[in-house]
Protein backbone atom coordinates (compact mmCIF):
# COMPACT_ATOMS: atom_id res chain seq x y z
CA UNK A 1 0.00 0.00 0.00
CA UNK A 2 1.13 3.37 -1.09
CA UNK A 3 1.33 6.24 1.78
CA UNK A 4 -0.87 8.51 -0.75
CA UNK A 5 -3.84 7.01 -0.32
CA UNK A 6 -5.81 9.96 -1.71
CA UNK A 7 -3.43 10.17 -4.83
CA UNK A 8 -4.97 7.29 -8.04
CA UNK A 9 -3.43 6.34 -10.98
CA UNK A 10 -6.03 5.14 -13.70
CA UNK A 11 -5.35 4.85 -17.66
CA UNK A 12 -9.29 6.13 -18.03
CA UNK A 13 -9.20 9.05 -15.58
CA UNK A 14 -7.07 12.12 -17.21
CA UNK A 15 -4.85 10.01 -18.72
CA UNK A 16 -3.49 8.09 -15.78
CA UNK A 17 -1.68 10.96 -14.70
CA UNK A 18 -1.86 11.67 -11.02
CA UNK A 19 -5.01 12.47 -9.80
CA UNK A 20 -6.90 13.02 -6.22
CA UNK A 21 -9.13 10.39 -5.09
CA UNK A 22 -10.51 9.05 -9.09
CA UNK A 23 -11.84 12.52 -9.71
CA UNK A 24 -10.84 14.61 -12.60
CA UNK A 25 -8.79 16.68 -10.20
CA UNK A 26 -4.77 16.43 -10.85
CA UNK A 27 -2.17 16.75 -8.32
CA UNK A 28 -0.57 19.07 -11.04
CA UNK A 29 -3.65 21.30 -10.73
CA UNK A 30 -3.64 21.10 -6.89
CA UNK A 31 0.20 22.77 -6.98
CA UNK A 32 -0.80 25.01 -10.03
CA UNK A 33 -3.13 26.75 -7.87
CA UNK A 34 -1.08 26.74 -4.72
CA UNK A 35 2.15 27.71 -6.35
CA UNK A 36 -0.20 30.67 -7.57
CA UNK A 37 -1.35 32.06 -4.02
CA UNK A 38 -4.18 29.97 -3.50
CA UNK A 39 -5.09 29.15 0.11
CA UNK A 40 -6.36 25.85 0.92
CA UNK A 41 -9.87 27.26 1.56
CA UNK A 42 -9.71 29.35 -1.28
CA UNK A 43 -8.93 26.21 -3.27
CA UNK A 44 -11.96 23.83 -1.51
CA UNK A 45 -14.15 26.97 -2.51
CA UNK A 46 -13.29 26.68 -5.83
CA UNK A 47 -13.53 22.84 -5.46
CA UNK A 48 -16.33 22.09 -2.79
CA UNK A 49 -15.50 18.41 -3.47
CA UNK A 50 -12.15 18.63 -2.31
CA UNK A 51 -11.03 17.99 1.16
CA UNK A 52 -8.08 19.83 2.91
CA UNK A 53 -6.64 16.78 3.29
CA UNK A 54 -6.74 16.13 -0.36
CA UNK A 55 -4.10 19.35 -1.27
CA UNK A 56 -2.18 18.21 1.87
CA UNK A 57 -1.24 15.03 0.40
CA UNK A 58 -0.93 16.30 -3.48
CA UNK A 59 1.90 18.15 -1.45
CA UNK A 60 3.58 15.89 0.16
CA UNK A 61 3.11 13.54 -2.90
CA UNK A 62 4.94 16.48 -5.26
CA UNK A 63 7.84 16.67 -2.12
CA UNK A 64 8.14 13.15 -1.92
CA UNK A 65 8.75 13.24 -5.90
CA UNK A 66 11.22 16.28 -5.47
CA UNK A 67 13.43 14.14 -3.34
CA UNK A 68 13.90 11.08 -6.10
CA UNK A 69 17.88 11.10 -6.70
CA UNK A 70 19.49 13.09 -9.66
CA UNK A 71 22.36 10.87 -11.08
CA UNK A 72 24.63 13.16 -13.28
CA UNK A 73 25.70 11.43 -16.39
CA UNK A 74 29.47 10.87 -17.68
CA UNK A 75 30.02 12.73 -20.66
CA UNK A 76 30.76 10.51 -23.98
CA UNK A 77 33.71 10.67 -25.92
CA UNK A 78 33.39 12.13 -28.87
Amino acid sequence: MTPFERITFDPGVMGGRACIRGMRVTVALILNLVANGMTTEEIIQAYPYLEPEDIQQALRYAAWLAEEGVYEHEAVPA
